[in-house]
């Protein structure tokens, strides 16, 4: 609704409250009561292999496919552009990706992992999946308990706003607007982009309905990923530094990658070197995105001769 309602700015406003909620707590509450639970760092560090403590402690090729398809992400999702293109300037631009990527990691990281050492001092037997709900719901008091799950509910709406105010941009701008509407006044698109995100919004609650019930809503998170990494991480890449890409060579690039990591991720096939689908899904996009962008070139407009 407030997506819906007010726009980026609303998108902006919330996200900055909701990161603030998060960070206090997991930073004041989640881990300070985790760790005392456990009876301070020391037992922590006496109750875990001496491995969890280590930051090399893993295997090169799982570098690898961490560099594969994490990293990608942040060359190529729409709500990153979205927002700088929103910047101020070039200024305020940088310094919002530097800072966010702060946050990112190592603050995030390093908290989640905190608590999840923690969940697994408390909870040795459960599976790795249900250790943080329950040192949530069983270890916390209940008021803090209850501030926490705010916290990472704020992490689920700034996520959700964003992906929301990006899809129906991506929808009236790139779509509509460019194919259907050229001449639409901007309150005219105010309103329908006002009108595409409820439409999404409903779908895509409708659809986490449905997942939640029938089937596995992470994993269809983590294909989506996937997906969204092996299909436009080259395109974008040759969009910014390939002067002969092409529409077509993209679009081609962009099916056969993702179409490619989805296959793979469904067979479950054991791979070659124990890399991630994505690997060979970005492999087989860079090849049709070359081919097509050689063999299907845009046609440029010739620039005007004087007679």
């Amino acid at each position: 609704s407030y997506t819906v309602l007010g726009g980026l700015k609303a998108v902006v406003y919330t996200d900055t409250i909701q990161w603030i909620v998060l960070l206090a707590g997991l930073c004041f509450l989640a881990i300070p009561f985790s760790l005392q639970r456990i009876g301070g760092w020391r037992a922590l560090r006496d109750s875990l292999p001496a491995s969890y403590f280590d930051v090399f402690h893993i295997a090169p090729i799982q570098v690898v496919n961490w560099f594969v398809t994490i990293i990608p992400i942040w060359l190529v999702a729409m709500t990153l552009y979205q927002r700088m293109f929103a910047c101020r300037d070039v200024r305020s631009a940088k310094r919002a990706w530097y800072l966010a990527g702060l946050f990112e990691y190592p603050v995030m990281a390093f908290m989640g992992v905190l608590l999840g050492m923690c969940a697994r001092v408390l909870f040795p037997m459960v599976e790795k999946e249900m250790g943080l709900p329950l040192l949530i719901g069983e270890v916390l008091p209940v008021g803090i308990a209850g501030i926490v799950v705010a916290s990472y509910f704020s992490a689920i709406m700034s996520t959700a706003d964003s992906c929301l105010i990006a899809s129906s941009g991506n929808l009236v701008g790139d779509v509509i607007q460019r194919h259907f509407w050229p001449r639409a006044s901007e309150r005219a698109l105010i309103r329908l982009s006002q009108g595409v995100t409820l439409a999404v919004g409903v779908a895509s609650v409708g659809m986490a309905w449905v997942a939640a019930r029938h089937g596995d809503v992470l994993t269809a998170i983590l294909y989506a990923y996937s997906f969204m990494v092996s299909a436009l991480f080259v395109p974008t890449l040759g969009a910014f530094f390939w002067s002969r890409s092409s529409t077509a060579g993209a679009f081609g690039g962009m099916l056969a990658g993702g179409g490619c990591t989805l296959a793979l991720l469904a067979a479950d096939l054991e791979l070659p070197l124990g890399l991630d689908p994505t690997a060979f899904g970005i492999l087989v996009s860079a090849l049709v995105f070359i081919v097509g962008s050689l063999q299907l070139p845009d046609r440029r407009s010739r620039p005007e001769t004087s007679t």
